[in-house]
């Protein structure tokens, strides 16, 4: 079993630095200030954490969203709330920012509701482009329980099983509820933004989504 999740680990690691390789080659020629990070885990030692917000470059000012508490001086403020909460006007004014960046965040906030609202705070706190990663439902293997397939079942079937086999913590909708790029869409229907979906591929398969959207003005 300890080899089993190792062997998973250094998928999900190679995946993640995959993502940060898109993520830069697309924001190369765009000026930011500022930068915000959604979601930010207080584990600050391991390689891959933080690992997009912390690998940009020619930004001065780093900040932080997260329903954790921050205390890391990488960031220049820190603001302990869940993205899907309501955001008052000083909040907006102080951690409105040039870009915004949640990495694989999404499917850890709930109901498709506060999915929802997770993106239009997003918009809202985004000057010029922001960017989402996700991982896709429709992959084979779920790479939070490393089990195949169960998550293509229905979502109250999933949880159901996820339950009964041990997994009570990912079982529950609040704390995993993955997204097909239909789903992205729908959420994305905003006119005031432009965006794309940047599919990143691993043994022939959609693994994960990067949005990558620009706000209107």
């Amino acid at each position: 079993m300890f080899g089993h999740n190792l062997f998973f680990d250094r998928i999900i690691k190679k995946k993640r630095f995959e993502i940060l390789k898109v993520i830069k080659n697309k924001l190369e020629n765009d000026e930011i200030y500022d930068a915000l990070d959604i979601g930010t885990t207080e584990d600050d030692g391991n390689e891959s954490s933080n690992i997009i917000i912390k690998n940009l470059k020619n930004v001065k000012i780093f900040k932080s969203i997260s329903n954790q508490n921050i205390s890391s001086s990488f960031f220049s403020n820190s603001l302990t709330k869940s993205i899907s909460s309501e955001f008052n006007e000083d909040e907006v004014k102080i951690f409105k920012s040039d870009l915004v960046i949640s990495s694989a965040v999404i499917e850890h906030v709930g109901s498709s509701e506060n999915q929802l609202k997770m993106i239009k705070n997003i918009i809202k706190l985004t000057k010029k482009t922001f960017i989402i990663t996700t991982p896709n439902r429709n992959y084979p293997i779920d790479f939070h329980t490393k089990i195949p397939f169960i998550h293509w079942l229905p979502k109250n079937i999933h949880r159901q099983i996820l339950k009964l086999i041990g997994l009570k913590f990912f079982s529950k909708e609040e704390n995993l509820n993955l997204l097909n790029k239909n789903n992205l869409k729908n959420f994305l229907n905003d006119k005031n933004i432009d965006y794309e979906i940047v599919e990143i591929k691993f043994l022939g398969f959609t693994s994960n989504f990067i949005v990558i959207g620009k706000v209107i003005t």
